[in-house]
């Protein structure tokens, strides 16, 4: 096997969060190019058709006029802006303006580095090539099963895998300055289908991994899929922190321009406001984001409608600055951080 097995998530060479708290520009942001998505997997709320019309999801697809504001807006930044995460509720690949996305985020230079994460099933020989030439830098790949009866079972969707496989060894073989990861859920095979995933892709991706599943989505019952209780999705020792971390270097803008705190606010009550209305660094900056900083550094997060049944704050959560907050909020306050706002 080519490919080295590690996680999507670096969880070594991170950096601590305690030590450049407060950050005037956020390390990541997440741009929803599509609210929508072709499969309709159980674990995953976008897929609830109903659930979607009752929270008033819009399912569209992000203009292109508007993600060139908010690429703009990443710009005037005092620091270049580490991540553009092209993801967050549905499949970028739908967009027809993700190419062009990437390409015009590539040109302004918008931040280091632009991510993103699919499914695959629309990664065309055609598509492939465009996001290629357009400069992303890396794409993280769900696989749902090894056969397409466990996409059918799984995520609800009637496929050919074989579709798949040469969707993905077709990108590995163009994807030049790109890097890959392939992931799959393990909790769902057996340990000889394990051994078929990484024989299938483990010589066409730079990276895989087997995760384990979590309930990372508050206010969502996962509708038959069970969490793993052993370990977090990274295999990683479960352990609930109170901090959440995000807010503090990550920033979420879904499809229509709504502003969230977190990328898992699949249900927009975290809303920061629109970025139509107002410049990314002023949200960033504001009042409704800090108080979100705060709440969480005074151990108020459980007492939280959304966020305290947040399971990534237990099986997949990569930062823990519980042992800091008393310090940095005390730091906090006394610059005033949390004041004129």
């Amino acid at each position: 096997m080519r490919a080295s097995y590690s996680p999507r998530m670096d969880l070594k060479n991170r950096t601590k969060l305690e030590t450049v708290i407060p950050l005037d520009t956020p390390f990541v942001v997440f741009v929803d190019p599509s609210d929508a998505c072709n499969f309709k997997c159980r674990f995953c709320p976008t897929s609830d058709r109903e659930l979607m019309k009752k929270v008033g999801r819009p399912w569209k697809q992000m203009p292109l006029e508007l993600f060139k504001k908010i690429a703009d807006d990443m710009t005037k930044f005092p620091k270049k802006i580490e991540v553009l995460r092209l993801y967050k509720d549905g499949e970028p690949l739908i967009n027809k303006d993700f190419p062009a996305m990437i390409k015009y985020a590539k040109d302004i230079k918008a931040s280091n580095r632009i991510d993103t994460t699919t499914n695959a099933s629309l990664l065309t020989k055609k598509r492939a090539e465009e996001i290629v030439k357009a400069g992303l830098d890396r794409i993280n790949i769900s696989i749902y099963g090894i056969k397409s009866e466990h996409y059918s079972a799984f995520s609800g969707v009637k496929l050919e895998f074989k579709q798949i496989l040469e969707n993905v060894r077709n990108f590995y073989e163009i994807r030049d300055q790109c890097e890959m990861l392939v992931k799959i859920n393990g909790d769902q095979l057996t340990e000889e289908e394990k051994n078929v995933f990484l024989e299938y892709f483990g010589d066409y991706t730079d990276k895989i991994y087997i995760e384990h599943t979590m309930s990372c989505w508050p206010e969502f019952n996962l509708r038959g899929v069970d969490v793993n209780p052993k370990v977090g999705i990274y295999g990683q020792q479960i352990k609930e922190v109170e901090v959440c971390p995000y807010p503090f270097y990550s920033i979420a803008i879904n499809s229509d321009g709504v502003v969230s705190v977190c990328f898992l606010d699949w249900g927009r009550k975290l809303s920061l406001g629109n970025i139509r209305d107002e410049s990314l660094k002023d949200v960033w900056e504001g009042r409704a984001m800090k108080q979100y900083r705060k709440m969480f550094l005074e151990g108020e997060r459980k007492n939280h409608p959304v966020c305290g049944t947040c399971g990534q704050m237990s099986h997949g959560n990569p930062d823990n600055i519980d042992p800091f907050k008393k310090e940095i909020l005390e730091r906090l306050n006394n610059i005033g951080y949390f004041e004129n706002n």
